[in-house]
């Protein structure tokens, strides 16, 4: 009787699981890509000796396919519950004296190791408004420092006081359910459970847009969107 029990239960379990599905899509850019202009390293020689090539803004990166890269695209509503954190620690590097990636997207609370490879001084100077604003001296001793955002938070500026050309961004988000485009603009939220979402996809300087997504046990929904310059 126990045995028999305890199937009809896993049967029961099984029957009423929530399969896990994702989103993926791709960003696009409509009309003329702007150039990005070199940045102005000369100030500091060990800047332009730590790049093979010299960098370029990347306010907006577009692939020859149309796509860009350096958004955010996230769950904005739709979802309950509390989430767990990634187990894995976000990376910030400062390497050939910009910041590696331009921007980052973190759970509120995730650790965050922010390096310096550069092997000179450099400060980190993050801008939040709700998170706890910092600003910490790297000296090329100093390889590593951690820190945490323990309050989400819409993306912010980070920069070094010390290279005035270094800037990024961070969001903070209140779960895990978000994506960084890659290259090619494409992107992947996955784990989402079954149901319908608004999901928002923010640039730096194209803004955002939102779209309605409904997620189905163990299937990958499409959602695409496309910017241009106002």
């Amino acid at each position: 009787m126990k045995k028999i029990t305890l199937i009809t239960t896993i049967v029961i379990g099984l029957l009423t699981q929530t399969f896990a599905g994702e989103i993926s899509g791709k960003i696009s850019f409509e009309g003329k890509t702007p150039r990005m202009k070199k940045l102005k390293l000369e100030a500091d020689p060990i800047c332009v000796s730590n790049n093979e090539v010299p960098p370029a803004a990347e306010w907006l990166i577009v692939d020859k396919s149309g796509g860009v890269k350096n958004m955010i695209v996230s769950v904005k509503e739709g979802l309950s519950g509390s989430h767990n954190l990634p187990s894995e620690k976000a990376v910030l590097d400062q390497q050939g004296c910009v910041y590696r990636p331009h921007v980052l997207a973190v759970m509120a609370g995730q650790v965050v190791d922010i390096l310096n490879n550069d092997g000179i001084m450099h400060n980190v100077h993050a801008l939040p408004k709700i998170n706890r604003e910092f600003n910490k001296a790297m000296p090329k001793f100093k390889k590593k420092i951690t820190t945490q955002f323990e309050k989400s938070e819409k993306p912010f500026k980070i920069k070094c006081d010390v290279h005035p050309w270094m800037g990024g961004y961070v969001s903070v988000l209140p779960h895990p359910f978000f994506s960084l485009t890659a290259p090619n603009g494409k992107f992947e939220i996955r784990n989402l459970p079954a149901g319908t979402y608004q999901i928002e996809a923010w640039h730096e300087k194209l803004g955002i847009q939102t779209a309605t997504v409904t997620v189905n046990e163990g299937e990958t929904s499409t959602s695409n969107f496309a910017f241009s310059r106002s």
